[in-house]
């Protein structure tokens, strides 16, 4: 009978625990590329919380076939361990140069871009500001009169009574049924 080793040697442990670390940092410039989308396009928190929940599920899907594939099923602690120590040496060492490298062509794209279009910005900016002044100043008066409208519908009922009723007529209860007299 054929019986599959249901262990690893140290040797093994050792070579896993080193491909771990290695696809650690290829999830470093995976996550790399999440840091230059951020430093392109500004995000709020909530777009931010969104992208790292996408790195984690991907980080996931490969811890799984990544135990399935290299470690025949077996998910092992160190591989964890592997993965954030690649992650955090290439995020520490190679990762801030990138991103550092990024932030500097991004601000030179940026400069080159202004420079280039500043012409047609001299040009075509009066022109928006009157576009604006048209556009704009025509839907704050429609806006205005929506909202003066909305107000109007907005106010609470109110209801009047004649306090001289109310004088005379102090054996009323509050829903209008008159009160026997105390015999």
């Amino acid at each position: 009978m054929n019986i599959p080793e249901t262990f690893f040697s140290v040797s093994e442990e050792l070579r896993l625990f080193g491909l771990s670390c290695l696809f650690g940092a290829v999830f470093g410039v995976i996550y790399d590329i999440f840091r230059t989308a951020r430093l392109l396009l500004p995000h709020n928190g909530l777009l931010v919380a969104a992208e790292d929940i996408v790195f984690l599920m991907i980080y996931a899907v490969f811890l799984t076939s990544f135990a399935t594939a290299a470690a025949r099923g077996e998910l092992r602690f160190y591989y964890i361990i592997g993965n954030v120590s690649g992650f955090v040496l290439y995020i520490f060492t190679l990762g801030s140069i990138v991103i550092r490298t990024m932030e500097k062509v991004f601000t030179a794209l940026k400069t080159v871009f202004r420079v280039v279009t500043s012409p047609f910005r001299r040009f075509f900016a009066p022109l928006c500001k009157k576009a604006w002044f048209k556009f704009v100043g025509t839907s704050k008066n429609i806006v205005h009169i929506f909202k003066k409208a909305k107000m109007l519908l907005l106010k609470p009922a109110v209801l009047l009574y004649n306090k001289k009723v109310n004088k005379i007529r102090k054996k009323v209860d509050k829903g209008g049924k008159t009160k026997e007299k105390d015999q």
